[in-house]
């Protein structure tokens, strides 16, 4: 029976010993040398901190094979890890430890400058002396752990300034990775080309890949995705097979025409989420690698990484979205209506989510976890609870889910019912004025406010002649306000929340 992850990575190490682990930045380090590591940072923790087991440990420094052995060393000593954002402001910071309340927090030098005021023990890694290594009191340790206990927790964005911590437990990275395995045969031979920050779900599975297969895992630096070339040269020189990312940079890429300069012949698996993958964009990829299999996979972190999938088989025409596809294995999808009543084939309304895959709730916030994690309304019979993503999607008529927009995207404006993605869609997709925009609403005015990346100024004149042709007079945008660069969150997306807050002030 598995109870835990870690378990499952020292039972199959023993035949990967000398395989490559990690590379960074040159430095590499094979999986018996990482055990090494792992195991004697755990023993440390344990016996200079008495750490209980399932308390939670964080990790505050910036990607690196260090930061990957901080990750593995809590789970080996039965803890469930929580990274944090080495760029969040102090005060969210802060807010965020003391909802989480982690026994210690593990850094390098460089990262423990910025927490000294945080009280809280503090473990520097790259200044500790490594002795003990007593595999036998970390697994016993680990005996009494279930595969419901917490495996990590992800802070994500709270309406209130203080990040929710979304626990994941074992079972549910159980469950996903068996999935990805039957549907895409992991097996080890991966390289990852992995570029999602330690905060983001994608990172974890790459580590789950790390403990299930032995994969290797390239780090690649989050500065280098303001430099594109020199990214896809790290992913060709690595030969990285196998990349799980959020779009924003693949479209910076398909802009600039890199992959026919830079190819990347061992490329084979591309899953990509987090937000829509505008299909112009996506295009590009798709026929500069025919090779390569694509993904759109879909879901909130609150549900273990994603729930759907659409593997694209057929090349998309240009104007039409990619769908977000079918329920992965051991995973339901209800499509609900605001009455709680199951929406029929074209019916849009919300996508909500059971199964194993659930996470356990937010961390020390029972209110925001009773607001999303409810009673399956469909179910009068026994408590089951489902996640309500905020999502509006709909199914056709081949049972294929298509996305539609958020909820909190969906506006009623001059008395029609508007989705605000609608109209980035068609600003970016068809009339292509610009390469990115965000559209939020002021309540206040009750107008449309479209801000746009552009190094030039487009006249709002010129911007209403061009959406007159595609969209009603009502949904034409009333102000648009320029900017060199829109704010981007810690996974790569647009700011939204923050655009919306500025003109709502």
């Amino acid at each position: 029976m598995r109870r835990n992850l870690f378990d499952q990575w020292e039972k199959s190490i023993k035949t990967s010993s000398s395989k490559t682990a990690v590379i960074h930045n040159g430095e590499s380090v094979e999986y018996d040398r990482l055990y090494d590591s792992v195991i004697g940072t755990a023993c440390y923790l344990v016996e200079r901190y008495n750490i209980e087991i399932n308390v939670p440990i964080a990790v505050f420094m910036s990607k690196s094979i260090n930061s990957v052995t901080a990750d593995l060393a809590i789970l080996a000593a039965g803890c469930p890890f929580v990274n944090l954002d080495v760029k969040t402001p102090l005060d969210r910071l802060i807010n965020s430890v003391k909802t989480i309340r982690p026994g210690i927090i593990i850094c390098d030098t460089k990262s423990s400058t910025l927490i000294a005021d945080i009280d809280i023990p503090k473990l520097i890694i790259d200044e500790v002396e490594l002795q003990n290594k007593d595999v036998v009191l970390l697994s016993s340790r680990r005996a009494h752990l279930i595969d419901t206990d917490p495996f990590c927790i992800i802070n994500t964005s709270g309406s209130t300034g203080t990040p929710k911590g979304v626990i994941l437990n074992h079972r549910s990275f159980f469950d996903f990775t068996d999935w990805a395995d039957e549907v895409f045969g992991f097996n080890g031979q991966e390289i990852i080309g992995s570029l999602s920050p330690l905060v983001f779900d994608i990172y974890v599975f790459e580590l789950c890949l790390m403990m299930l297969h032995q994969s290797t895992m390239v780090v690649l630096d989050a500065t280098l995705a303001m430099f594109p070339a020199k990214l896809l040269q790290t992913l060709q020189d690595s030969k990285v097979s196998y990349i799980f990312w959020v779009p924003s940079i693949m479209v910076n890429i398909a802009n600039m025409d890199l992959i026919s300069k830079i190819p990347l012949p061992s490329l084979e698996l591309v899953w990509f989420a987090g937000e829509v993958f505008p299909t112009k964009q996506f295009l590009y990829w798709y026929d500069n690698l025919p090779n390569a299999c694509f993904v759109n996979m879909y879901g909130p972190i609150e549900i273990t990484l994603d729930c759907t999938f659409h593997i694209i088989k057929e090349r998309p025409d240009e104007d039409e979205p990619l769908p977000i596809g079918i329920p992965c294995e051991n995973t339901d999808i209800l499509i609900l209506d605001d009455a709680g009543n199951e929406c029929t084939a074209g019916e849009e309304g919300e996508l909500c989510v059971r199964g194993s895959s659930l996470a356990m709730g937010y961390y020390n916030n029972k209110e925001k976890t009773d607001a999303a994690f409810i009673q399956n309304p469909l179910n009068s019979a026994y408590p089951e609870y489902i996640y309500k993503t905020g999502d509006v999607v709909v199914k056709d008529q081949d049972g294929i889910i298509h996305f539609k927009g958020r909820r909190d995207s969906l506006i009623k404006h001059m008395g029609y019912r508007i989705e605000l993605g609608e109209i980035e869609h068609l600003i970016i997709d068809n009339l292509r004025i610009v390469k990115y925009c965000c559209a939020v609403y002021n309540y206040q005015e009750k107008e449309i406010v479209l801000f746009y990346e552009k190094e030039t100024e487009i006249s709002a004149v010129d911007f209403r002649k061009e959406l007159r042709r595609v969209v009603p007079v009502y949904m034409i945008p009333s102000k648009f306000i320029r900017m060199d660069e829109l704010p981007r969150n810690t996974n790569g997306k647009i700011d939204r929340m923050l655009l919306k807050e500025q003109v709502n002030q």
